[in-house]
């Protein structure tokens, strides 16, 4: 995950809270130069909430935008959220993979090996999209928790590209500690170099304003690069009970700029093949 975990211990109180966590937020300032004319956005989104993607429909029409859904707990896939997710492949979107049970890769590693964690987050879930008649070659790792011995397990697999969290807002114990642009966070822009390991901005509610995606929207179409965003459930209202997810007039806001901007929308798996 890109960001830094804070802790009441950091050197010298809050100021030595900050600066580590503003020296650990800065891997990068200003997005890297891609492909003149290859400028683009990858949309995704994380978990469950197939029914309420599928109610998306119509926006992405209307931007003739496609996105890549990260699917978790494949298990309890019914048939109608099925049929929804073939609708979707069949528009252009891709179907990816979010885990079996949607664990800590790390802890399942640690304790069980790359066999443990196979047997208990990959294979399982895999076998139920199989079922389905899905074969995700994307993978999105639950919480952004991954490791390289993670990260090589799932390439040996087979899945093509990993994707990663980034935030540009950090808090601690209610306090804002940092707001980074996302202009400046070359993680979260795709050079086509064939990166197999990549990080998206979140974007549920309340993480980043309209103005900083527009100014990341533009900053990949001056550079040549694709800017990944990801988010979770489609919101039109502020978020209640512990929910957690986009607002939906925010995604219209980022597909009505990556028009108008004539950004091209990539799937996860395609960015990894343009060459």
């Amino acid at each position: 995950m890109k960001y830094t975990q804070t802790s009441s211990n950091a050197p010298n109180g809050l100021r030595g809270l900050l600066l580590f966590v503003l020296a650990s937020a800065f891997w990068g300032c200003g997005s890297p130069s891609g492909k003149p004319g290859a400028g683009g956005i990858a949309i995704s989104f994380d978990d469950h909430f197939i029914k309420e993607w599928y109610q998306l429909r119509p926006l992405f029409q209307k931007y003739n935008a496609k996105a890549t859904f990260f699917i978790t707990c494949p298990d309890s896939l019914n048939t109608e959220e099925v049929a929804m997710l073939k609708q979707l492949e069949k528009e252009g979107h891709e179907i990816g993979f979010h885990g079996t049970v949607h664990a800590k890769s790390t802890e399942l590693m640690a304790a069980g090996g790359p066999k443990g964690y196979i047997e208990a987050e990959l294979e399982p879930g895999l076998r139920h999209m199989n079922a389905a008649g899905f074969k995700p070659t994307s993978y999105a790792h639950p919480g952004g928790n991954h490791n390289d011995l993670v990260d090589s397990v799932l390439l040996a697999k087979g899945f093509t590209i990993l994707r990663d969290v980034a935030i540009s807002r950090r808090k601690y114990k209610g306090f804002q500690l940092y707001t980074w642009p996302p202009r400046w966070m070359n993680a979260i822009y795709y050079a086509f170099d064939g990166e197999q390991k990549v990080a998206a901005l979140m974007i549920d509610y309340d993480e980043v304003t309209e103005e900083e995606i527009v100014e990341a929207i533009q900053e990949a179409k001056e550079n040549g690069t694709a800017l990944m965003v990801f988010g979770h459930e489609p919101l039109y209202n502020e978020p209640e009970n512990g929910k957690y997810g986009f607002n939906v007039s925010f995604l219209a806001a980022v597909l009505r700029e990556a028009d108008k901007q004539h950004l091209k929308f990539y799937t996860m798996s395609e960015l990894p093949k343009v060459k």
